[in-house]
């Protein structure tokens, strides 16, 4: 496995980093575990939050630096880079201003004499495997609440992130964490595997795709560790009713298109009442096309390229795969090095693989319903269940959707709502867990009982 930032615009190797030896997995092993044995049980629970509001700070005041790192690492338009950045500073501040509420005591009401509450306190050394998409904001959302409970992090990142992964650990080394309690690691496979094993590792984290996700849960398994699963997405895109179409379509696109398509909860799966279909199919189309792709740094760039040069042929051999086996291709369907035209398909029908698979890039399948039943069918046909959208101008509609989707998360009639405060995750084969949030800091902590007679 190597390190490398390869900027997919150019296809330029532009830095190497090497990956760890045998002897920098123990140091890291070591580091973490001593920092919780040492400094996370001696810190209170605001000088921690007063380090993790520091790193906020950090990300603001490194905002342009930092997203010019992910431009060139993964081809992320600047404007979106920098929106990264500022999300990321929201969610870790988030954490800091909520220390208190995720670390209290929570009293239970008893049948008998005396008292009861769940005390929360810390697991240990945590394992971070994060994915190239948003190199902050996964972090952000992993790191900051497990910090201010107590625990300490090792950070597997992507292999094609070196450079904003050494930036991170930066931050929280500036910020004033002492050594271990955050810990950067350019960690092979077999390496993390090993850590996975150690007991010294308490639990481990993964955003990445159904594989990956499925090859740790195993060995986490295996070795008795707390895991939490961030997977793929197929999200539904139902569009019901509306009195006013085009708007409709300005977020069904804006959605699509975020991070050049290369969000695990953005809608990919657009199904439509037969009223609208034919008026949203050519709208869709139209505002597909007209987006701007082009350098990932110039300000009017919409779609940069895509992760990398296997990203974009991979996108590439779904969409032939479709088209050969009877989907039509409404728009786009081309290839320049990692760079995709944004594509529209329809006439998918189950039989076809792309029924199934998640299409990770610019490029979405447009499907006809005849009914509101029909609609949530085809939304749950999936093995998939991260997020999902909803638009209606019915109220009891909305609740209705809403209740019967198979999906961690619903928006209805809105798209990228995110926020700090919001849990985030899914069900069946896109995850088990929840990040952001309150939430999120309890995925990781010990839930203890103290019983007093």
């Amino acid at each position: 496995m190597t390190y490398a930032v390869v900027n997919p615009a150019t296809g330029e190797r532009l830095a190497e980093y090497p990956t760890m030896t045998e002897a920098d997995v123990e140091s890291a092993l070591a580091a973490a575990d001593g920092a919780f044995r040492g400094w996370s049980r001696t810190s209170t629970v605001d000088e921690r939050a007063a380090l993790v509001r520091r790193v906020a700070e950090l990300h603001r005041e490194r905002r342009e630096e930092l997203a010019a790192i992910v431009v060139r690492e993964m081809g992320k338009p600047l404007e979106a880079a920098l929106g990264e950045v500022d999300f990321a500073a929201d969610i870790t501040e988030y954490y800091a201003d909520n220390a208190d509420a995720i670390t209290a005591d929570t009293p239970l009401e008893i049948l008998g004499e005396g008292t009861a509450v769940i005390r929360r306190s810390p697991l240990g050394a945590l394992l971070g495997i994060m994915p190239w998409n948003f190199p902050y904001y996964q972090v952000a959302r992993f790191a900051a609440p497990n910090l201010v409970v107590g625990n300490t992090i090792i950070l597997k990142h992507a292999p094609q992130c070196p450079e904003s992964a050494a930036a991170i650990a930066a931050m929280y080394r500036d910020a004033g964490f002492p050594e271990g309690a955050y810990v950067n690691v350019y960690a092979s496979n077999e390496q993390a595997a090993t850590m996975i094993a150690d007991r010294r590792i308490a639990g481990v984290s993964v955003t990445g795709s159904e594989r990956a996700g499925s090859a740790v849960a195993a060995l986490a398994g295996q070795h008795l560790k707390k895991v939490a699963l961030e997977l793929g997405g197929s999200d539904p895109f139902i569009v019901l009713s509306t009195d006013d179409l085009d708007a409709v379509v300005e977020g069904a696109v804006e959605a699509r298109m975020d991070n050049n398509g290369q969000s695990c909860n953005a809608p990919k799966r657009f199904i439509v009442i037969d009223s609208l279909y034919d008026e949203f199919l050519e709208k869709f189309t139209a505002a597909m096309t007209a987006c701007t792709m082009g350098d990932p740094f110039a300000e009017d760039t919409v779609l940069g390229p895509l992760s990398s040069l296997a990203a974009a042929e991979r996108l590439e051999a779904q969409v032939d795969r479709a088209v050969e086996q009877g989907a039509t291709l409404v728009a786009g369907g081309t290839r320049d090095g990692a760079y995709y035209s944004p594509t529209v398909l329809a006439d998918v029908t189950s039989d076809m693989d792309v029924y199934r698979e998640e299409l990770f890039g610019p490029a979405a399948a447009v499907y006809r319903v005849a009914s509101e039943e029909e609609a949530v069918a085809l939304a749950n046909d999936t093995t998939y269940g991260l997020g999902s959208y909803v638009y209606t101008t019915d109220p009891e509609q909305a609740q209705r959707v809403a209740d019967a989707i198979e999906a961690g998360m619903v928006y209805v009639n809105c798209v990228l709502a995110d926020s700090p405060e919001l849990p985030f995750g899914g069900v069946k084969r896109s995850g088990t867990s929840r990040e952001m949030g309150l939430l999120a800091a309890d995925e990781f902590v010990n839930k203890k009982l103290i019983r007093v007679a």
